[in-house]
């Protein structure tokens, strides 16, 4: 099945050359991936100890963010290369400055990947949640060299837990070790005989908590809000946009309202807001305006969304009518009822939030305007579910310092690093 697989992998390959004419997010990537082993190259030296961490996006680079600031302070002489799957995580995060090396990670054939390890000999070596590739695994385990999967999970109809995926579990199978989120994760990986597992729970908790400590203030926001409630909508696609919008004609001034699209370019903001009915202004256009004067605030530019969640009362989480939801911590972190559509179930955060009543699911806009209003009469209430929001991420932060307790107490680590 491997053999298959290298065929599909490099027939993949040509599809997203042949997309890459026409989508811009795609280009970046495939430029991006024709210049990693020159980079490589020129810039790690034969004397460089690496640790390398590969990111699928955003969030998965999010999610690594706590590991590579304990890796940082505990491993000085080590440097850390970052590599990212998508464009939008190597845009958002290429100049972050804890990282030593970054680079789009090349196409898993079974030769870039020989390459690359060859390259940059990894001492310790990091895959975030699900994006591990076979080719770069099975080299990673012919050369003997350390490797983890964190904050990961496991479910029954993942393809590698059904017969077709079985050559894939093999590979699994010879992991170093996993730090899975939640016990279902590491009770199915011990039902296929993968012993080496630990539940550490989700570093992105110990990365919501780091935004609360490190918020800072916004006068802008601040301002805009003033004495209303403020309705905030995060990482939007276009089916929550619609009822966003719709929420907006039926509260019009009761609320203020901010809207950050997942992808932020000029057709996108245009759309928004030739459909709002109420005055908007995009964030980087203010200057001296009266803000009072507004209604919407657009975001127009990247990493602003999770400081502006400290001004949230209410929000909605966009992704939940596509994939799969985004980001629903940051937006808890700071205690706030959160709104999601129903494609959410592979998020272990998610139907937590819902079985405590903080993530409420909705299909149309009538349930978020129902849900509303009972908060608006009974405001008890909306103070309960934001301190459920804001002690359930209190409650679940440390996988980090599990996951690195548990490499620091390994023979190899104490022994060799």
């Amino acid at each position: 099945m491997i053999f298959a697989y290298n065929l599909l992998i490099i027939f993949y390959g040509c599809i997203l050359n042949f997309i890459s004419f026409k989508n811009k997010k795609v280009k970046l990537m495939i430029d991006g991936r024709k210049n990693c082993f020159k980079y490589l190259n020129e810039h790690i030296s034969s004397i460089d100890k690496i640790i390398w961490i590969h990111c699928s996006s955003m969030g998965e680079f999010e999610q690594a963010r706590p590991l590579i600031s304990k890796l940082k302070s505990k491993l000085t002489s080590h440097k850390i290369l970052v590599t990212f799957y998508s464009s939008s995580g190597y845009e958002a995060y290429k100049n972050y400055e804890l990282i030593d090396f970054k680079c789009y990670l090349p196409l898993d054939t079974k030769h870039n990947a020989k390459q690359f390890v060859k390259i940059v000999r990894p001492e310790l070596t990091f895959f975030i949640k699900y994006d591990f590739w076979p080719n770069y695994l099975l080299e990673l385990q012919n050369q003997n060299l350390n490797h983890y999967i964190i904050s990961a999970i496991f479910r029954n109809n993942q393809f590698f837990m059904k017969k077709s995926g079985r050559w894939m579990l093999q590979i699994l199978k010879k992991v170093s070790h996993f730090f899975v989120q939640n016990e279902d994760s590491k009770y199915l990986l011990l039902t296929k005989n993968i012993n080496k597992v630990t539940n550490a729970g989700d570093t992105r908790f110990d990365r919501v908590l780091d935004i609360i400590k490190k918020s800072e203030s916004n006068p802008i926001i601040k301002e805009f809000k003033d004495v209303k409630p403020l309705f905030i909508g995060g990482s939007t696609w276009n089916k929550g946009e619609e009822m966003i919008f719709e929420f907006i004609n039926h509260y019009k001034n009761k609320f203020k309202y901010i809207i950050a699209p997942h992808e932020i370019n000029y057709k996108r903001l245009s759309e928004i807001e030739a459909k709002l009915n109420v005055k908007s202004i995009r964030y980087s256009h203010i200057k001296k305006q009266k803000l009072k004067n507004f209604d919407v605030i657009l975001i127009d530019k990247i990493g602003l969304l999770s400081s502006i969640y400290k001004y949230g009362d209410i929000s909605y989480i966009g992704g939940g009518f596509g994939k799969g939801i985004h980001n629903t911590l940051e937006a808890a972190c700071f205690g706030m009822p959160i709104f999601i559509g129903p494609n959410n179930s592979r998020f272990q955060e998610a139907k937590d939030l819902k079985k405590i009543g903080v993530a409420i699911e909705i299909k149309s806009c009538q349930k978020m305007i129902a849900f509303c209003d009972y908060l608006l009469t009974k405001s008890g209430e909306w103070e309960k579910i934001k301190n459920k929001s804001s002690n359930y991420v209190k409650d679940k932060t440390g996988a980090t310092e599990k996951i690195i307790s548990k490499l620091f107490g390994n023979t190899y680590l104490s022994s060799k690093i």
